[in-house]
C-alpha cells in the first residue's frame, strides 16, 4: 500500500465514550458488503466509467498533443467550478509548491470564482498573447464558466486577433448541443469530450484533472497506477476487514449515527496537500449531504492550525472526527546546528534536529494529544508524496465516499440542492435584467 490508515485512535477503547465500539465498526463493515457488490456492478456494466480510468492509457496518449501544445504557453488559465477546477489544482500542487512551475512549464492559474476584481487583476497582469485558456463545464451551461470565458475573450482578441483566439483555447464539455460547445465551435477552439457519466467532483482521473497535470509535467500514468493500487484490491476483496476505504466509511458513519460526531476534519501535515484537502471537502459534502445525512467536512492544515483551530478540537464540543494525514519527514530539511542554539538551554531540544523532524514530531504530538483528550482521531501515513501516492489518496477518498453514501442510503452522484440554487440564480438575473 502507498499509504497506511490507522483508526485505533477513533475507537472506544482508546478515546472512551466518544469513540466507536469495535462491535459497531464490525456491524457497519458488514453492511458495507452490499456497497462493495454495487461498486463491482458499476464497474462491470460500465455505469461508472470512473472505475475504468485507472487501467486506461489510450486516452492519455490522445491527450498528450494538446498538453504539449499548451505547455509552450507562458501561462495557462483553467476556468471551471467545483471539481472542474479543484481536481486539476490538487494535482498540479505536486509540481508547483507555490513558488512557480517546474522549469520549462507554464504557470497554471485556477480561476474558480467570478469576483470581478480578481478577474480584472488577472487580465491586467497576464501577457494574454502568451497565455492559454482551458474552459471546463460538463453541461456546457455553467454560468460562472461562461462568464469567465466571456471576460477574457475581448482581451485575447485584442492581443492576437479574432482569427487566432481559438489557438489559445481548449474547451472540455459533453458531446451535446450546449452553449460552451457552440461558442468554442464559433471560435475555432479545440473541444475535448467530457464523459457524461463522470461528475465534476469525481473527475480528477479523467481529462479534467489529467490535462492540467500533464501540462504541469506530471506523470499521469503514475497517478492512475496509484489509483489502481487502491481500486483493484477493493474490487477483488473477499471480505471487508482489510479494505481501508470501507473501514474509513464505516468509521465515519458509525460515529455519526451512534456518537453524534457530525464534523469530519481532514488535517494534512503536507503543504502540497492543501488543495487536496479542499478537493476532499467538496467530494464529501456534495456527495453525502442529503436527506439529513452526512457530516460536515472541514479543511485544516498542520502545523498552521495547531495555532488556530486545535484549541477548538481539544477544548470544544466532542462532535468531530479528525483525520491527520502525515508524511514521514524525519531527517529532511535544514539542520539546527549546535552553534545556532549555543548558550540558550531553552532551545536545547531543537539541537541536532532538522525541520522535518519538527514537523513529524508536531504531527505525532497532535495525534497523541487528541486521543488523550478523548477526540476520535484517524491517522493516514505516507512515506513520500508523488504521483502514485496522490492517485492512491484520491481513489481512497472517492471509494470511501461511495461506501459512506451506500451506508447512509443516499445517492453519491447527484446534487439536488445545488441544482435548485442554480435555477434561482437564473431567475434572479432574469428578473433584474427586466427591471
Amino acid at each position: 500500500m502507498l499509504y497506511e490508515q490507522t483508526i485505533d485512535g477513533a475507537l472506544e477503547d482508546a478515546v472512551g465514550k466518544a469513540g466507536l465500539s469495535r462491535a459497531s465498526l464490525t456491524r457497519e463493515l458488514d453492511r458495507a458488503g452490499a456497497a462493495l457488490d454495487k461498486i463491482r456492478r458499476w464497474k462491470e456494466d460500465g455505469a461508472l466509467p470512473l472505475l475504468n480510468l485507472p487501467a486506461r492509457r489510450d486516452d492519455l496518449v490522445a491527450l498528450r498533443p494538446h498538453a504539449e501544445r499548451f505547455a509552450r504557453f507562458e501561462h495557462v488559465v483553467v476556468m471551471g467550478m467545483g471539481g472542474s477546477s479543484m481536481s486539476g489544482k490538487a494535482l498540479v500542487a505536486l509540481a508547483d509548491k507555490g513558488f512557480g512551475p517546474a522549469p520549462g512549464r507554464p504557470k497554471l492559474w485556477f480561476m474558480d470564482n467570478v469576483d470581478p476584481a480578481t478577474y480584472a487583476e488577472l487580465l491586467s497582469r497576464l501577457p494574454l498573447e502568451r497565455t492559454g485558456f482551458i474552459a471546463i463545464s460538463k453541461s456546457g451551461g455553467t454560468p460562472e464558466t461562461l462568464v469567465q470565458l466571456f471576460a477574457v475573450l475581448e482581451g485575447v482578441e485584442a492581443k492576437v486577433g479574432k482569427t487566432r483566439v481559438g489557438d489559445h483555447l481548449i474547451v472540455i464539455t459533453e458531446a451535446t448541443d450546449n452553449p460552451l460547445r457552440r461558442l468554442a465551435t464559433r471560435l475555432g477552439a479545440t473541444i475535448l469530450e467530457h464523459d457524461p457519466k463522470i461528475g465534476g467532483r469525481y473527475s480528477s482521473l479523467s481529462l479534467v484533472g489529467m490535462l492540467p497535470a500533464m501540462i504541469a509535467g506530471l506523470d499521469c500514468a503514475a497517478i492512475r497506477e496509484g489509483a489502481a493500487s487502491v481500486l483493484d484490491p477493493t474490487l477483488m476483496a473477499n471480505d471487508m476487514a482489510g479494505l481501508a476505504p470501507a473501514i474509513g466509511a464505516a468509521l465515519s458513519v458509525g460515529l455519526a449515527n451512534e456518537r453524534g460526531i457530525n464534523v469530519t476534519v481532514l488535517m494534512p501535515y503536507v503543504d502540497r496537500l492543501d488543495s487536496f484537502a479542499f478537493w476532499y471537502r467538496q467530494l464529501w459534502a456534495e456527495s453525502l449531504g442529503k436527506d439529513g445525512k452526512g457530516t460536515t467536512p472541514v479543511r485544516a492544515m498542520g502545523t498552521i492550525d495547531q495555532h488556530s483551530q486545535t484549541q477548538l478540537y481539544l477544548g470544544g464540543p466532542i462532535d468531530k472526527m479528525l483525520t491527520l494525514l502525515i508524511q514521514d519527514t524525519a531527517g529532511e530539511g535544514s539542520l539546527v546546528s549546535p552553534q545556532r542554539v549555543a548558550g540558550d538551554t531553552s532551545l536545547a531540544y531543537l539541537e541536532g534536529h532538522r525541520m522535518g523532524d519538527l514537523l513529524l514530531a508536531e504531527a505525532d504530538a497532535t495525534v497523541a494529544t487528541l486521543v488523550k483528550n478523548g477526540r476520535p482521531t484517524r491517522v493516514i501515513r505516507i512515506a513520500t508524496l508523488d504521483e502514485k501516492v496522490m492517485g492512491a489518496l484520491m481513489m481512497h477518498y472517492m471509494l470511501e465516499t461511495m461506501f459512506a453514501a451506500q451506508l447512509w442510503g443516499v445517492d453519491a452522484f447527484d446534487q439536488p440542492a445545488v441544482e435548485e440554487s442554480k435555477i434561482v440564480t437564473r431567475q434572479y438575473l432574469s428578473s433584474r435584467r427586466r427591471t
